[in-house]
């Protein structure tokens, strides 16, 4: 069976690899759907993010990286994939994951997974990564180094921008 991570993972953190890793071992394929939220203030373009995604996810099997547009449940339905499996922080990741997977099911079927993140990543949002770069921080312990590389580069960008 095929399933899919889908997220707008900006910048992907341990966290995210962490949840693709686990579900690459329950199921036989696994798509990483990286998708355009329009309300977050990215760093990256999607395409961008599938590159830092394919580089860090590089020697997994079964996995690989694509661009997704529209509603999640129809992609599933062209790509013939079974599952959707998401991460859980906090309670109120269930709120939010609970509605979509209800409505997602109502839809089409499909079913959702929802996997707890592992403890040590439970605290790292790409939205904190993304503030505390842009602030000076230091995130090389919460995303792969490459990425981490990249942050800097944007930011340091970005700031020569705004002189």
């Amino acid at each position: 069976m095929r399933a899919i991570c889908p997220g707008s993972f900006d910048p992907c953190t341990h966290g995210h690899l962490d949840i693709i890793r686990r579900t690459a071992v329950l199921f036989d394929e696994v798509v990483v759907g990286v998708g355009n939220n329009t309300a977050k203030n990215g760093l990256f373009a999607p395409a961008e993010r599938v590159e830092m995604l394919t580089e860090a996810l590089e020697g997994v099997a079964g996995v690989r990286v694509t661009l997704i547009s529209g509603l999640l449940v129809d992609f599933c339905a062209e790509q013939g994939i079974g599952a959707i499996v998401k991460g859980l922080r906090f309670a109120s990741d269930f709120d939010y994951e609970l509605q979509m997977a209800q409505m997602n099911h109502r839809l089409t079927g499909i079913e959702t997974i929802l996997l707890p993140t592992a403890a040590e990543w439970s605290f790292v949002s790409s939205t904190l990564v993304r503030e505390i770069a842009q602030l000076g921080g230091d995130v090389a312990e919460f995303v792969p180094a490459a990425t981490a590389a990249r942050i800097a580069a944007r930011v340091a960008e970005r700031n020569e921008e705004k002189r």
